[in-house]
């Protein structure tokens, strides 16, 4: 490659990661408002709104699935429109202008519409927002992309919780369902305004192929894309969230009051991870850096075992479950440039979504 080939490549890559970190703060300030709500929703359904816990495991339950069921859909077309900022777009707006209405919701069933269409504006916007990154720079350089808008997002997730906390003694739980519009619009307000499509392959009106037939054109003959998901998969099948950690917290001897400061250290480790991490799988190969995050897991697993009698191991194991998370997360979405075009890689995120 010349010289001139060489600072054609590192614009290129520049103005793409203006464009990953453009997308970055959107995923903070959205999941600045995002937090913000879920470190209160579960207590005022229970409590406001008199419903069972039985009752919220469904409402939760079910819009997960919605949520995943939608990623796969939006993943597709945004391969078949060539475009993926509509939906990322759509899917931002969409959570953005539903949550709020928590604020007037009178009892359960309100709260499940309003967590579903949130969620929905969630799998809208996931898988064309990951191949949209992807899209953004050279896949020798995604690890550290999605590295850095992982980074951002825990970030928004870390702030969001503190400043409900904050807010509760003021404005009370329904207030704070109305103050998340707030960081949701400058979001949205960011995602108009400075992040770009980057979509490089033909538009809808020059491609012949179905939504449908996306999938099999992603999975057939792509062996190492398969692997990976069977892979994948499998692990998944085994692995535990961060809820886990918390109970063994409490048995460890941390008390009620004090179990978030737990979920913090979850959450500063696995942001803190995000970006050596991404960085360290361009160097020297994602897949190695994946079975690094494999092996974390495995290690937070034993400490769960041999962990006893003492509340500060508590604080120990969520520092390796976050690394753990941190590795995942960032190393799970900045594979799959390598096995899929650009063309297909929203329908491949949306696959690889619905398999994890």
């Amino acid at each position: 490659m010349t010289t001139k080939d060489n600072s054609d490549q590192n614009k290129k890559t520049a103005l793409g990661m203006r464009n990953v970190i453009a997308m970055g703060f959107v995923s903070f300030f959205t999941d600045f408002s995002t937090e913000m709500i879920l470190g209160v929703l579960p207590l005022f359904i229970i409590t406001n709104l008199g419903a069972s816990r039985s009752i919220l495991g469904g409402i939760e339950g079910s819009a997960e699935l919605i949520s995943y069921a939608s990623r796969l859909v939006s993943g597709s077309l945004s391969d078949k429109l060539g475009k993926r900022k509509i939906f990322v777009l759509a899917g931002y707006a969409l959570s953005t202008i539903s949550k709020p209405f928590f604020a007037v919701t009178t009892g359960w069933f309100d709260a499940f519409i309003v967590r579903a269409v949130d969620r929905v504006g969630k799998g809208v916007r996931t898988a064309p927002r990951d191949a949209l990154i992807a899209d953004s720079i050279p896949e020798s350089s995604s690890g550290k992309a999605f590295g850095v808008h992982r980074t951002l997002d825990q970030m928004g997730a870390i702030v969001g919780p503190i400043v409900a906390f904050a807010l509760l003694q003021i404005i009370g739980i329904r207030g704070i369902f109305l103050f998340s519009l707030i960081p949701g619009a400058i979001g949205v307000i960011i995602l108009i305004f400075v992040v770009k499509e980057a979509v490089a392959f033909k538009s809808f009106s020059q491609r012949t192929t179905t939504v449908l037939s996306n999938f099999g054109n992603v999975l057939k003959g792509n062996q190492p894309f398969v692997l990976l998901l069977i892979i994948s998969g499998i692990f998944s099948l085994g692995a535990f969230n961060y809820s886990f950690i918390l109970l063994k917290g409490s048995s460890l001897g941390i008390s009620q009051n004090v179990i978030p400061l737990v979920y913090a250290v979850i959450n500063i480790s696995h942001t803190l991870i995000g970006i050596p991490s991404g960085v360290l799988a361009d160097r020297i190969g994602k897949e190695k850096v994946l079975v690094i995050g494999y092996a974390v897991f495995v290690i937070s697993s034993l400490l769960m075992v041999l962990f006893t009698a003492n509340s500060f191991y508590a604080y120990l194991l969520a520092a390796v479950f976050g690394v753990y998370m941190g590795i995942s997360d960032t190393l799970q979405r900045a594979i799959i440039p390598r096995y899929i075009a650009s063309e297909l890689r929203g329908t491949a995120y949306g696959i690889y979504n619905v398999v994890i």
